[in-house]
């Protein structure tokens, strides 16, 4: 199938889900319904993949040539009813679906019985389970949350992250049994795509145009998907522990995942840690994770990075972040003497070097970190934050400075920027197998603002040659090959130059302006040519007018 042919399938499953979320923005929040249409959407995944699951071992206990084969001939024959009732039996066998790292799905949680059952629960109604006992369900939500409720208790990695939320909707029954039948039309099953690949493009769509919906507040879950690549594609985490201390839905994690195994890359060879202060996005992260096959540590509970740090001595290997920008109040109950603040106190109006220096503080002493801030952290010197930031030049902590274009995010228009740092600018060789040279007294300046296209009206994206020319500039700088400054774009500087910028990081204080082309032609030609280009031009306006008149009047028409 032509990658044309996957794209037109993906259009149409956006269409779909978001007809999804429409059937509920009249009587929901963005916020809720978010989660109550990514609800769904995840029990269908999982209904989906057991169903596929179950099929498969189907044909496999029917195939004479494979290990899982039953003999008809033991069991009455092919066609007997002691044969088909073996087969039943075995496909409810758990360990059949864990050795592929499928979800088991109790009868009761399938996708099948909640689309038959969904309207007959309407106003409360007792149902025949699977099993042949009866349970009485109040609502359409009670019969989700039961379901959800099982799938949670029958696998250890989702305790406690599936956000059983749905009896306690306030919201018209029918229409979300409606929103179950509108959810069943989406497939999870693709000639060329992989199920997961479908689940993520969903979750990345989603995530995106709930971002929209809920305006700021999206910020605090939602990094598009170009500025996570780049982060990913400048760091490489190959090998080691990678953190993020404000994950939102785990975007970082999902795309080191994509970008170990594009490289052939073992994703065990990777662990995850992260924190999420808000609980239902902590939930979603999970499940992001847990779908995937990924494992993961985000704490004992959601809880804010400052006052309830849930990885204390983590030492990560990569730390990638994308903090809320120019957060204020963040530090009541923190202390000023807080051992993470090593290169000044962060002012309480604003968390971007409180961020950071909680990034450095758990950054293993050969760990690299990038994370985005808001434009002005590269310049400011507002109540110690000009100070804190010499401090962290004088270290030799900062590698690389990359400045954005604008109309990058669906949730903010404040121009943003992303840090690399480093605590170890020697000669070394990364995980990714990359001999780096000796950098120390320098930092690397790249002026992306330059780059991307417009993708609609209102926002901006980078196309992969952008992603790549970054981290190309990145990359060769590092290991000292095929590299030149590039005036506009890339310039590698010494500390004694930042200084007599005062400490400003800003990129186009560095790089300069791109070289043009200088014109030789001389003025005064140049001016008698174009004026004579821009006479011919007026006489052919002129011909041309008085053709149309001649034109309208063969015509009948007054001019």
């Amino acid at each position: 199938m032509t990658q044309a042919e996957e794209q037109q399938f993906l259009s149409s499953l956006e269409k779909k889900l978001w007809n999804a979320a429409d059937k509920l923005r009249s009587t929901l929040d963005a916020a809720q319904y978010k989660h109550t249409v990514l609800g769904l959407v995840f029990l269908k995944y999982v209904s989906d993949s057991f169903q596929i699951r179950q099929d498969a071992l189907t044909e496999q206990l029917k195939n004479a040539e494979h290990d899982y084969y039953l003999d008809p001939s033991d069991y009455g024959g092919a066609g007997s009813e002691e044969y088909a009732a073996e087969i039943a039996a075995e496909l409810e066998q758990r360990d059949y679906y864990a050795e592929v790292n499928v979800f088991w799905v109790p009868a009761a949680a399938r996708w099948k019985f909640l689309q038959d059952n969904n309207k007959t629960v309407i106003g409360g109604a007792e149902l025949t389970l699977p099993d042949g006992t009866t349970k009485k369900f109040s609502s359409v939500g009670h019969l989700i949350d039961n379901a959800l409720e099982q799938i949670e208790a029958d696998n250890a990695k989702l305790k406690g992250v599936l956000n059983k939320l749905y009896t306690r909707l306030q919201i018209d029954q029918a229409k979300l049994g409606e929103l179950i039948d509108l959810v069943a039309t989406i497939p999870f099953t693709h000639a060329s795509l992989d199920s997961q690949d479908i689940l993520g493009h969903v979750y990345e769509y989603m995530l995106g145009q709930f971002a929209l919906a809920e305006g700021k507040k999206g910020g605090q879950f939602y990094t598009p998907k170009s500025i996570v690549s780049l982060i990913v594609q400048m760091l490489e985490p190959f090998k080691g522990r990678v953190y993020d201390p404000a994950m939102g839905s785990g975007g970082f994690f999902v795309q080191s995942e994509r970008f170990i195994n594009a490289h052939q890359g073992r994703i065990g060879d990777v662990s995850i840690y992260g924190q999420e202060y808000n609980h239902t996005t902590w939930q979603l992260a999970a499940m992001n994770m847990a779908i995937r096959g990924i494992d993961f540590n985000f704490g004992k509970e959601p809880a804010s990075t400052y006052t309830n740090n849930q990885h204390p001595d983590l030492r990560a290997d990569y730390v990638m972040a994308n903090p809320p920008f120019n957060m204020k109040e963040w530090d009541v109950g923190v202390s000023e003497n807080d051992p993470r603040w090593k290169y000044g106190t962060p002012p309480s109006g604003n968390a971007n070097f409180a961020w950071l220096q909680h990034m450095l503080y758990h950054l293993a002493p050969n760990g690299s970190m990038g994370l985005l801030l808001a434009n002005g952290s590269m310049s400011s010197n507002t109540n110690n934050e000009g100070a804190i930031r010499q401090k962290l030049i004088e270290e030799d902590l900062v590698e690389c400075m990359v400045a954005l274009p604008g109309q990058l995010f669906t949730n903010t228009q404040i121009p943003a920027c992303i840090w690399f740092l480093t605590k170890n600018k020697d000669t070394r060789t990364t995980a990714a197998g990359r001999k780096l040279r000796d950098r120390k007294g320098e930092v690397l300046f790249i002026d992306a603002r330059g780059l991307g296209y417009m993708k609609d009206r209102v926002l901006r994206d980078f196309t992969a040659d952008d992603l790549n020319q970054v981290t190309d500039a990145f990359h060769n700088w590092q290991m000292g090959e095929n590299y030149a400054d590039v005036a506009g774009f890339v310039k590698s500087a010494e500390l004694a130059e930042i200084q007599k910028h005062d400490h400003v990081l800003t990129p186009g204080r560095y790089v300069g302006a791109a070289n043009v082309e200088e014109d030789s032609e001389p003025f005064a030609e140049k001016m008698a040519r174009l004026t004579a280009q821009l006479k011919g031009q007026f006489e052919e306006s002129d011909r041309l007018e008085e053709e149309i008149k001649k034109n309208l009047a063969g015509l009948g028409y007054e001019y």
